[in-house]
């Protein structure tokens, strides 16, 4: 599974950061989200991380796509 962001969605709410902390955070100029899994794969054990964090989005702006898929959408 992959995640990413779209930044420009982004209302800079923070629920992604407090969520899952070792894969998003806030820039400080902005506020706004930014990815901390380089390539954004996940391993498993993050998975249900980046869901949670993607499902609690007020602006739905964390995507997660199945590594198969083409196009993703929140859970």
């Amino acid at each position: 599974m992959r995640v990413q962001a779209d930044r420009d969605t982004c209302v800079g709410a923070g629920m992604c950061a407090l969520t899952a902390p070792d894969l998003f955070t806030q820039d400080e100029d902005e506020g706004l989200v930014l990815v901390l899994v380089a390539d954004g794969t996940l391993s498993s054990d993050q998975v249900a991380s980046a869901a949670e964090a993607a499902r609690l989005c007020p602006s739905r702006a964390i995507l997660t796509t199945d590594s198969d898929a083409e196009e993703g959408s929140p859970p």
